[in-house]
């Protein structure tokens, strides 16, 4: 008995289905460009537009766009990814903010550096993104009001704690306002079309370090040298014979060179977490992480730290991180930056933070902030 070969179904659809479904999809173009500009309008009713007096940045609340991103991601059934949920969303809140005057923000340049793209990921591009030479110029903008916000690197998977960060919060009233998680590619570029032209490569030390095993394997006897930027490396890689540079892709663009090896970071999973600073303490947002500075006084002391933190594991509280840097009051002083979950004003965290203020010789919340989305 012959067995009936089944026929395999048609996947394009026919003339007539074709316009069909475009005529759909026109109709929900049009639904969600209406919405869109209903949202703009109840953003301006929200406050913007009832206050000729006030900026933008008197109306943006970071703990309120957690929210907004968090429900997003809880009601996504796809088919889109929930980090294309994020950012589409993340875009919309950032034009609906800017329809008066867009936030300025602060970050490490020239343009093309992670830094920048910290920026865009958190604040989405309806902001004014102002470039700056170095971090302590960051936070110089941010305190003086000329920025409103500024974005700066504080540590990376594979390589920890950036120091100099760190060190200005030392002398800096500024808050902790946001955290960004950033996925970092590095590849290497230049004008040459080989890598054997290379005779340098220029880059943040940061960058240098990310690609260490990489640079050891294919360019073992080219110079390396610290930049303060991966974009100021590229700008050099534009402008000197035989000077490549380690930077994402996009500075590739921006100074018009040759990709000549992409994804060159020796830990596949090398991220860089990005700090948002700011001049207000912020209200809880339901998913929260506090960063405190503390100085337990006498470190000579045995187990002083110990009895310091023992109000966190009281109250059960998860510490994420501690880092000591010197105090630079006197030799062989130093203060501890710590990261807990969870606010300040979380009712557990309130009653171990007000033991840890007794007991410490230093005590700052430099912020209680919404942990990164994605």
């Amino acid at each position: 008995m012959t067995q009936r070969r089944r026929a395999k179904p048609d996947r394009k659809p026919a003339a007539g289905g074709l316009q069909d479904l475009r005529a759909q999809i026109d109709a929900v173009d049009e639904q969600l460009h209406a919405l869109l500009n209903q949202r703009a309008k109840l953003a301006q009713k929200a406050g913007i537009s009832k206050h000729a007096d006030g900026h933008t940045v008197d109306f943006y609340r970071p703990e309120r766009e957690a929210e907004v991103l968090r429900r997003a991601l809880e009601r996504n059934q796809g088919p889109l990814r929930n980090e294309e949920i994020v950012r589409l969303f993340r875009e919309i809140m950032s034009a609906c903010l800017a329809q008066e005057e867009p936030l300025k923000v602060a970050f490490l340049g020239p343009e093309g550096t992670f830094t920048q793209a910290a920026v865009l990921q958190h604040f989405g591009h309806s902001v004014r993104a102002l470039a700056l030479s170095t971090v302590d110029e960051v936070f110089q903008e941010v305190e003086s009001g000329s920025a409103d916000f500024g974005v700066v690197a504080i540590e990376n998977s594979s390589e920890g704690t950036i120091t100099n960060t760190l060190d200005r919060f030392l002398a800096s009233a500024l808050h902790i306002c946001g955290e960004v998680e950033l996925r970092i590619h590095h590849c290497l570029m230049g004008k040459m079309d080989s890598l054997l032209r290379v005779v340098r490569v220029c880059s943040h030390s940061q960058a240098l370090a990310q690609c260490r095993g990489w640079l050891n394997e294919h360019l073992p006897d080219a110079e390396r040298v610290p930049v303060a930027s991966n974009a100021e490396g590229a700008r050099r890689a534009r402008d000197e014979q035989g000077t490549a540079a380690i930077a994402g892709e996009t500075a590739a663009d921006v100074y018009h060179l040759n990709l000549l090896a992409r994804e060159i970071e020796d830990r596949s999973d090398n991220t860089t977490r990005f700090l948002v600073l700011g001049r207000k303490l912020l209200r809880p947002s339901g998913a929260d992480r506090t960063t405190l500075l503390l100085s337990v006084g006498d470190t000579q002391s045995p187990g002083a730290l110990q009895r310091l933190l023992e109000p966190l594991a009281r109250f059960g509280i998860s510490m994420t991180r501690i880092e000591s840097r010197p105090s630079r009051r006197r030799k062989w002083d130093y203060v501890f930056f710590i990261d807990l979950e969870g606010h300040a004003d979380d009712t557990a965290v309130r009653k171990a933070l007000a033991v840890l203020k007794r007991r410490a010789s230093l005590f700052r919340v430099l912020g209680s902030y919404p942990r990164a989305v994605i």
